[in-house]
Order: structure tokens, then C-alpha cells, then sequence
């Protein structure tokens, strides 16, 4: 697979490079079926900048995506990419996707409408079949097309169910309840949008494909993004309680073995 490498690797991800991305997936997915669609890894990029410690890539790479320990070298029962310039690529976008994610949480933005503010690269999947002339869309009766954001959700809980340790709850009980409280309004998008359509999110003018509950569903679930964020790194990775080994009696036998009472050894 030939690669190109940006001119401007801190450049904001246009549609050329969306279109690399998914066809670097597209490429991984002919080794390994269940390597998800960019909309999902989206939704898992901003779990992972949510998370309460750093993830590097060795670790997420796998649960993601189900490359081995060396992502380029072939796996018998796993997924690889087919070189290192194709890794190396999808690497350098991922980064720069990830750069623009983190500025944009770490925005103080009072309003969505802000050009500062989260906004995932998401599909409306059927309004664009909805779009489609009749005879095309024939070929899609028979499937089931998933709602407006709900791709983006799937990949947002994943990261949270493979990690849950990082993502327990905290003793406080106002801070654990804030937490709860924003996984909730993700979780609300994994689930189908039965509201009436009332908007197309794919085309201006194409049929009806999204409800307003679903609009104002998803526009909680990223204000729940920037909570969990905020939650993230207040709270920072979780440590364990330093356990303080019990110190023997001056009467009792020092535990390096000499034979000799702890107040003749150690505990002189």
C-alpha cells in the first residue's frame, strides 16, 4: 500500500485524510473481521483521552483494533498492518486526530455552536441511504443501519468496559454520582433513535433521518465528554493504599532470621 506522508503533520484532518484512515481499516479488516469502522474508533479516541491515566498506543492497539505485540508482523490469529509505512501513517493520523480531540476538551467553551468545541467525525448512515435513488437503496433493505451517533457511543463504552478499572468510581460521592450521571447520557446514544425523523445529518435536503430527542441526546452526551474529561484529570490515575508491614514486638524474633530477639537486632 503506498503512502503519503502531510506536509503539515499538525494540520487539522480534512476528508483526504479521513478517507486514508478509512481505507487503512478498510485494509486491516481483510486480516481481522471484527476491526471496527472509524466512527467507532473515533467515539474510542475521546474515551481514551477521558481515561484517568495516559494509554499508550501498545496497549489500546491490541484491544482496538486486534493487532499483536509488533503491529506490522503477520499473526496468525490476529490482525496486522501490512507495512510500517501503512502503521507508521495511520499512526501519524490518529495523533493529529487525537491533538485536535484534546484541544478542543481543553477549550473553555460555554456553547457546541463554539468552532473550538468537540465535534465527532460521525455518519447518518441512514440518511445517506435515505439519499440514495430507490433503486440503490434496494440494496439495504434488509440491514440494519445504525442510528445518527450511535457507532461514536459504541466505541466510547468499549474503551470504558475494557478499562474499568481506570474508570471505578471514586469515594466521593458527589464526583462518583457526576460520573455515572455523564456515562449515562453516552450510554442513551448506544441505544436506536425511535423517535420521528425530523432532520437528514448527511444531506440538507434528504429525507428525514434523525429525531430532535436524538439531537438533543447527543448534543448531552458531549457536554458528558467534557465532564468525564474534566472528572479525568482531577482525579488523575488511581493508586494503591500503601500497606505498612506490621512492626514486630521488641520481645519477638527478628524477622531477618539471626535467632536474636528484635530488640537485640534490627530494632536496637
Amino acid at each position: 500500500m503506498t503512502t503519503q506522508t502531510p506536509s503539515d503533520p499538525a494540520a487539522t484532518l480534512d476528508h483526504e485524510d479521513y478517507d486514508a484512515l478509512d481505507a487503512i481499516l478498510d485494509d486491516l479488516r481483510t486480516r481481522g473481521e471484527d476491526v471496527p469502522q472509524w466512527e467507532f474508533c473515533e467515539g474510542a479516541m475521546a474515551a481514551l483521552l477521558c481515561t484517568r491515566r495516559p494509554i499508550e498506543p501498545a496497549e489500546w492497539l491490541p484491544v482496538l483494533l486486534g493487532t499483536g505485540p509488533l503491529p506490522t508482523a503477520p499473526q496468525e490469529d490476529g490482525t496486522h498492518f501490512s507495512n510500517t509505512a501503512q502503521y507508521e501513517q495511520f499512526m501519524q493520523l490518529w495523533s493529529r486526530r487525537s491533538a485536535e480531540v484534546a484541544a478542543s476538551l481543553a477549550a473553555n467553551v460555554d456553547t457546541l455552536e463554539d468552532e473550538r468545541s468537540y465535534h465527532p467525525e460521525l455518519m447518518d448512515v441512514r440518511g445517506a441511504v435515505a439519499a440514495l435513488p430507490e433503486a440503490e437503496r434496494a440494496d439495504f433493505k434488509d440491514q440494519e443501519l445504525p442510528a445518527y451517533a450511535q457507532v461514536w457511543a459504541l466505541g466510547f463504552m468499549f474503551v470504558v468496559e475494557n478499562w474499568g478499572e481506570d474508570w471505578e468510581p471514586p469515594r466521593d460521592k458527589d464526583t462518583a454520582a457526576w460520573l455515572d450521571e455523564a456515562l449515562d447520557r453516552i450510554v442513551a446514544l448506544t441505544e436506536d433513535d425511535t423517535g420521528k425523523p425530523t432532520v437528514n445529518m448527511h444531506a440538507e435536503d434528504g429525507p428525514p433521518s434523525v429525531s430532535d430527542d436524538r439531537l438533543n441526546d447527543f448534543g448531552a452526551a458531549i457536554w458528558a465528554v467534557y465532564d468525564l474529561h474534566q472528572i479525568g484529570k482531577s482525579l488523575g490515575p488511581r493508586t494503591e493504599p500503601v500497606r505498612k508491614e506490621a512492626t514486630p514486638g521488641r520481645n519477638d524474633p527478628c524477622p531477618c532470621g539471626s535467632g536474636k530477639k528484635y530488640k537485640k537486632c534490627h530494632g536496637a
